[in-house]
């Protein structure tokens, strides 16, 4: 049995010690193995784990009818689970909270009369279920939960040591170490982080039943389109989201996302599929001060997939011919490389993605990606070639004197020039340097 250890059980345990600890909401798209991790963290940490399926076991949500009393609800829900809800011994999880929205209304009232008790809710369509209620603002806390990261990836596959190479600083290793990181990241590229396929392909090394389980994976996500809004056209939903995977790395025009459909009806499908959290926006902004979010635009923005491997099935990829190509930075034209730095960057950037564009007259200039690292702003290129191919790069550390250096990510060994203020620096530590301290 393949045993996935994630980054995010050393919150959960965090949460857990707090002396500020709330309910604490689990959220992320479909599948990226917040049950999983839940469940795993509750069996270790506690005594006992009452665990209750809120979309498998709906006869229990006239638990949450009528008043929300927590003394209430919580002496039926150890009648229905038979078992004794201590504090400090037991785990309340609620999974697929979002099917119950009265249950979600609930955490507020657990949290100002039963603040003893440990309660973790998980969902996936969670921002569905908050448009029809009143949301205990301040009385929860919430931990977002991403796909495996490629430091995750490689601690499934067993190599322990090269994920703790990739989630160290950022440094020159050995080219025979190089080499064999960059020969897993491209396998992680075609695999993907979703935890099903990661699965499929440690115990059976095959790359086809990764294939396959990504398949299945995307038809259960085409399966929620019904369930977002009577308002959503769903076969727009489709065009979207094979029109995003087809752009990513480009700015997005609506327009060219689906054919045959009018531009509010594509943007409408183009936000709830951000609010399932398939697919991220990433705002242009600008990097003279912080916050990046301060100068986001609504309107210039590109955008990436929740997973890489979703991403090439979707687009469908050419494995064969994609597969042996030696750069990383080749494979379908660069896109692939750019979605890769964009899913590390949500993990190590709390989910606060941005790039920065300029557009003068004759002239436009742009940047992959901009992230915050210890109160600085960092503009980040995912490119192959020399310091005399980034004019955006060399364009914006110009205009910006006060960004200490300006980083390229591609598949060639750390090295720095520190005349042009340019650190060049393989792709594989994407997430470690836009997390942790240069």
């Amino acid at each position: 049995m393949t045993v996935m250890r994630r980054l995010i059980e050393q919150n959960l345990r965090e949460w857990k010690d707090s002396r500020r600890r709330k309910p604490l909401i689990v959220r992320g798209a479909r599948q990226v193995g917040k049950t999983y991790s839940v469940e795993q963290f509750g069996r270790e940490s506690f005594q006992n784990l009452a665990v209750l399926d809120l979309e498998r076991n709906r006869e229990v949500h006239r638990v949450f009818y009528g008043d929300l009393d927590p003394h209430r609800i919580l002496s039926e829900l150890e009648l229905l689970l038979s078992t004794k809800l201590e504090p400090g011994k037991t785990l309340l999880f609620l999974d697929e909270i979002q099917s119950c929205p009265r249950a979600i209304m609930a955490l507020r009232y657990l949290y100002e009369e039963r603040p003893d008790l440990h309660v973790i809710a998980a969902g996936s369509l969670l921002e569905f279920a908050m448009t029809e209620i009143s949301f205990p603002v301040g009385r929860v806390q919430f931990l977002e939960m991403h796909p495996m990261s490629f430091a995750e990836y490689l601690t499934a596959c067993g190599r322990e040591d090269a994920a703790n190479m990739v989630a160290s600083t950022p440094q020159k290793v050995a080219e025979s170490a190089h080499r064999l990181l960059l020969d897993e990241l491209k396998n992680y590229f075609f695999v993907g982080g979703m935890p099903e396929s990661v699965k499929a392909y440690v115990e059976t090394r095959s790359m086809q039943e990764a294939f396959a389980t990504q398949r299945d994976l995307i038809d259960s996500f085409r399966h929620d389109f019904a369930k977002y809004s009577p308002k959503v056209n769903s076969r727009c939903l489709e065009a979207v989201l094979a029109g995003v995977a087809r752009s990513v790395g480009t700015q997005v025009i609506y327009t060219h996302l689906a054919e045959g459909f009018t531009q509010p009806t594509i943007k409408r499908a183009f936000d709830t599929l951000c609010m399932g959290r398939i697919i991220t926006r990433v705002p242009s902004a600008s990097p003279a001060g912080l916050p990046l979010g301060a100068t986001a635009s609504s309107r210039k923005l590109k955008a990436i997939l929740v997973d890489i491997g979703l991403w090439q099935s979707i687009c469908g990829v050419n494995v064969e011919a994609e597969y042996h190509k030696s750069d990383l930075l080749s494979i379908y034209r660069g896109a692939m490389a750019e979605q890769f730095v964009g899913q590390e960057m949500m993990l190590s950037q709390n989910s606060n993605l941005y790039y920065w564009a300029r557009q003068a007259r004759g002239s436009i200039a742009e940047v992959d990606y901009l992230a915050v690292v210890d109160g600085s702003i960092v503009p980040i290129e995912v490119k192959s070639g020399a310091a005399g191919c980034l004019r955006s790069l060399h364009l914006l550390l110009q205009t910006y004197p006060r960004i200490p250096f300006g980083v390229v990510l591609s598949s060639r060994p750390y090295s720095e020039l520190q005349d042009q203020r340019l650190k060049f620096i393989p792709m594989y530590y994407a997430c470690s340097l836009t997390g942790g301290t240069m």
